[in-house]
């Protein structure tokens, strides 16, 4: 019996030995945990960033992210038997000092097959430059992590098939489609880790603002007050020794020239919010920017019985002419049940500019639309400053709340007001700028007070509720 015993107690002191020296299966358990790092592990998407501050926490779920895929034991993914990843710094040095250091230590001694170095020994690795480490698969298989370093240049990337890349920081653009080319035919993974330190890049275009509309790009912002992790006092010292603009990259991960936007106010976490079915009641009207060889921009605007906006459709399109415009606007009226005469036809607010007759056309462009069942009306104000005002102040009341919301689907309003910045002479830059033109033409035919609808108070309240709940944040 004492054999059984001693037998017992000798397991039980070796499995608390082992879960002290097990780093991840503690990741992001207790009482405190980086929920923003969890919205990353929960992400399905296939392009996925994190643009933190310096400590924010962004480099820790990197590494957990890449252990988990390479051990087949991602609790939010579909596992793989053999996975082969890399894992990208911008140096060697680099590499050693941040991210292999990260991976080992959340990698125990019995999950690892192999080691192999570039440099130093394999019985020291992190002392040394590991090329690849081969880890235990609990699916049967194996897993390796190989480290790349940014400064070999782009050939070094080439050749081989990949289940993930992690970028620990912001890679060269070539090293960064070369990757993706790397990750296509295994349907695998690109993430990244990086402190936003280098200005308005190719990945501010790429990922931030999203470009090219591609569904699999997502991206959080990581900062220091989400690092549960991270002392209040030592948030206050640190925030003591930088200005302003270096609190914007290294507190906030925001790109640096954010003091050149034009609305600086919209803030995606806010005032994007995900669809839902809008009442009959709340339908208000559509805007229009024309556009022929540039894009046509239009979209559906509804209001609360509080006097809050919605922008809950859009269409956006270059290169077609009126008739396609057209079609596509009774279209998407038609499936969002808009609001319409007795004769079929919708109403919109257009730019002046429409009713211009041009010698390539006996009709201008708002006749076109009046003969396609879109009642077009061009008197709307256009003044740039007092609308940009208007703007600002639906964006952020004197209290701080919104007074304005966009649907996720509307992605080119939401991309167009990420990148609008202040050019020469105190205007606008002139591009880019059609959502936020008809966007202005909108808001400035609103009254600066609306006069609410009379409702019960049980109605306002049920509208109270419904909004906060649809208001809540979504995995993206």
């Amino acid at each position: 019996m004492n054999e059984i015993i001693d037998m017992i107690a000798a397991i039980e002191a070796e499995q608390r030995r082992r879960a002290a020296a097990d780093k991840l299966a503690r990741y992001n358990k207790g009482r405190r945990i980086h929920k923003k790092q969890m919205a990353f592990h929960k992400c399905r998407k296939r392009n996925r960033w994190v643009f933190g501050g310096n400590r924010s926490g962004k480099t820790e779920c990197g590494a957990v992210e890449a252990v988990w895929m390479a051990r087949g034991v991602h609790p939010y993914r579909k596992n793989r038997q053999n996975v082969f990843g890399w894992v990208v710094s911008l140096s060697q040095q680099v590499q050693r000092d941040v991210a292999q250091k990260k991976i080992l230590s959340y990698l125990r001694a019995d999950q690892i097959v192999d080691i192999v170095m570039l440099s130093g020994r394999k019985d020291s690795p992190a002392s040394g430059v590991i090329d690849q480490i081969v880890v235990r698969n609990e699916l049967g298989g194996t897993g390796v992590i190989g480290f790349k370093s940014c400064d070999q240049g782009r050939e070094k990337f080439q050749g081989s098939s990949l289940d993930f890349v992690w970028f620990d920081e912001e890679p060269p653009r070539d090293i960064y489609e070369e990757c993706l080319m790397r990750v296509l035919d295994r349907r695998g993974d690109i993430f990244g880790t990086m402190t936003p330190l280098k200005g308005l890049t190719f990945l501010y275009d790429e990922i931030y603002l999203n470009r090219k509309n591609n569904p699999e790009v997502w991206y959080e912002f990581m900062e220091w007050a989400d690092n549960p992790y991270l002392s209040k006092k030592e948030i206050a010292l640190l925030e003591s020794t930088m200005d302003e603009t270096a609190l914007q990259s290294r507190r906030y991960g925001r790109f640096a020239a954010r003091e050149g936007l034009v609305y600086p106010e919209f803030d995606e976490s806010v005032h994007v919010i995900e669809p839902f079915e809008v009442p009959k009641e709340w339908q208000d009207n559509i805007s229009i920017d024309p556009g022929l060889k540039n894009p046509l921009s239009a979209h559906w605007y509804a209001v609360d019985y509080d006097g809050s906006v919605y922008v809950v459709a859009e269409h956006y399109k270059a290169g077609e002419d009126v008739d396609y415009h057209a079609r596509r606007i009774h279209e998407i009226s038609e499936a969002l049940g808009w609001k319409k005469d007795g004769a079929g036809r919708v109403r919109a607010l257009i730019d002046p500019a429409a009713g211009q007759r041009t010698l390539a056309s006996q009709k201008s462009v708002s006749e076109l639309f009046y003969e396609r069942g879109i009642l077009v009306d061009p008197r709307v104000n256009k003044e740039m400053f007092a609308g940009i005002a208007r703007v600002k102040s639906y964006l952020k009341r004197g209290n701080g709340q919104p007074d304005i919301y966009i649907f996720s689907c509307c992605t080119n309003l939401i991309r167009e007001l990420k990148g609008y910045f202040w050019g020469k002479g105190d205007n606008p830059e002139k591009k880019d700028d059609h959502a936020l033109d008809e966007l202005r033409y909108y808001l400035m035919s609103r009254p600066h007070h609306t006069e609410q609808k009379t409702v019960s108070d049980v109605q306002r309240e049920k509208e109270r509720l419904l909004r906060a709940l649809r208001r809540k944040p979504k995995l993206k």
